[in-house]
C-alpha cells in the first residue's frame, strides 16, 4: 500500500488540450506523476506543448480532456485549493512593481496568495533568504539584474511554502554563475521534499537536476526515463569522439562509409583540429565499432583509432539524436 509520503504531489492523467476553432492539439494524452523530492523535467522542441502543460498544471489553462490533481485536488473542480499547493515560476521581465522594493513586492503577493497576516513578514523574509536576496530586500525591483529578478520570481513562488513547484525555463538568459545559483536553489528545494516540474532547453541543467525526464514531441510523450533511455529510443548505443588534424578532414567521410547507414557521423572545428563524433547504431556491437574505426582511421593515421573515446551518449547527444533538426 502506498504511504502518504510516496503519494504523488502532481498527477497528470491522459491530458489533452485543444485550441481554436480548428481544434489544434497542443498536448495529447500526456500522463505523469511527481512525488515529494522528485524533479521531473520536460524536454522538447519549441511548440511541443511543454509550457501549455505547465500552465494547465498551474490552473491557468483548463484541459480539454483528462485530469490533473495536486495533492489530490482537481485543478478544474477545485482550482483555488489546487493553486494554494503550488508555486509557479514563469520568469521574464514582468511580474513585479519596479518602483517598489523587493520586500514590498513580496508582501503584496503574499497578501494576494492568502498568506496569513500574522506570518506574512516571516514568510517574506524566509523567501528572500532562500534565494539569497536578503541584502537586496530594500532595493527597488527595477534596479535588479536579470539574475536577481529571476531569483525574486522564485521567492514569490516560495511564499506559500507549497509542496509543488512549477519552473518554466528558470535559467534562460542567465550568466553561467547566476544559473548555477538558481540550480542550487532548485536542488535544495527538491532535497527538502518539494515536487518539481521543470522545463529547460539547457541539457546539462536537466542532466544535473532531473530525477526523470519526459521528451515531448508534437504534444505527446515520445520517451520517458534518463539519458540512456532517450539514446536507446533514438537507436544510439554509444558515442565515439576523436580529434584529427586539420589535414585529415576526410576522416568524416571515411567513417561515414565504414559505420554504415544506421550510424551518424558529424564533425566540427575544435582548437585548430576536427572533432569527429560517431553516433553508433544500436545494432553495432563493440567489436564491429572497433573494426569500423580501425578501417576508417588507420589509413589516415594509425594513432587516431587508439585515441578515440567511446562512451554512453550524454543527454544532449541523446536528445539531438532523437529530435533531429526540430528547433
Amino acid at each position: 500500500m502506498e504511504s502518504m509520503n510516496d503519494a504523488p504531489v502532481l498527477e497528470v492523467s491522459h491530458v489533452r488540450r485543444e485550441f481554436g476553432r480548428d481544434r489544434f492539439v497542443a498536448v495529447d494524452d500526456v500522463s505523469l506523476a511527481i512525488r515529494p523530492g522528485e524533479v521531473h523535467a520536460l524536454l522538447g522542441p519549441n511548440g511541443a506543448g511543454k509550457t501549455t502543460l505547465v500552465k494547465m498544471c498551474a490552473t491557468l489553462l483548463a484541459p480539454t480532456a483528462g485530469s490533473i490533481r495536486i495533492c489530490g485536488e482537481d485543478v478544474v473542480a477545485r482550482p483555488r485549493a489546487a493553486r494554494s499547493k503550488l508555486g509557479l515560476v514563469l520568469g521574464g521581465d514582468l511580474g513585479f512593481y519596479h518602483r517598489a522594493t523587493a520586500r514590498d513586492n513580496l508582501l503584496f503577493f503574499a497578501d494576494m496568495q492568502g498568506v496569513p497576516t500574522a506570518s506574512r513578514r516571516e514568510a517574506v523574509e524566509r523567501a528572500l533568504t532562500r534565494v539569497r536576496l536578503e541584502d537586496a530586500a530594500d532595493r527597488r525591483a527595477g534596479t535588479f539584474s536579470r539574475g536577481m529578478y529571476q531569483r525574486l520570481h522564485i521567492a514569490r513562488a516560495l511564499l506559500a511554502d507549497a509542496p509543488l513547484m512549477l519552473l518554466d525555463e528558470p535559467t534562460t538568459g542567465l550568466d553561467p554563475d547566476v544559473a548555477l545559483q538558481v540550480r542550487d536553489i532548485v536542488h535544495d528545494l527538491a532535497a527538502e521534499g518539494r515536487a518539481i516540474l521543470l522545463t529547460s532547453h539547457i541539457m546539462a541543467e536537466v542532466e544535473e537536476l532531473a530525477s526523470s525526464i519526459s521528451v515531448i514531441i508534437g504534444g505527446r510523450v515520445s520517451v520517458r526515463g534518463q539519458a540512456a533511455d532517450i539514446a536507446a529510443s533514438a537507436g544510439v548505443s554509444a558515442v565515439t569522439t576523436v580529434l584529427v588534424d586539420a589535414r585529415h578532414g576526410a576522416a568524416e567521410e571515411a567513417l561515414a562509409a565504414a559505420v554504415g547507414e544506421g550510424s551518424k557521423v558529424v564533425r566540427r572545428a575544435h582548437a585548430g583540429r576536427w572533432l569527429v563524433t560517431v553516433f553508433w547504431d544500436a545494432a553495432m556491437g563493440a567489436a564491429d565499432r572497433a573494426q569500423a574505426l580501425s578501417s576508417a582511421l588507420d589509413p589516415l593515421d594509425a594513432s587516431y583509432a587508439a585515441a578515440a573515446q567511446t562512451r554512453p551518449a550524454t543527454l544532449e547527444e541523446a536528445y539531438v539524436a532523437l529530435v533531429g533538426g526540430r528547433s
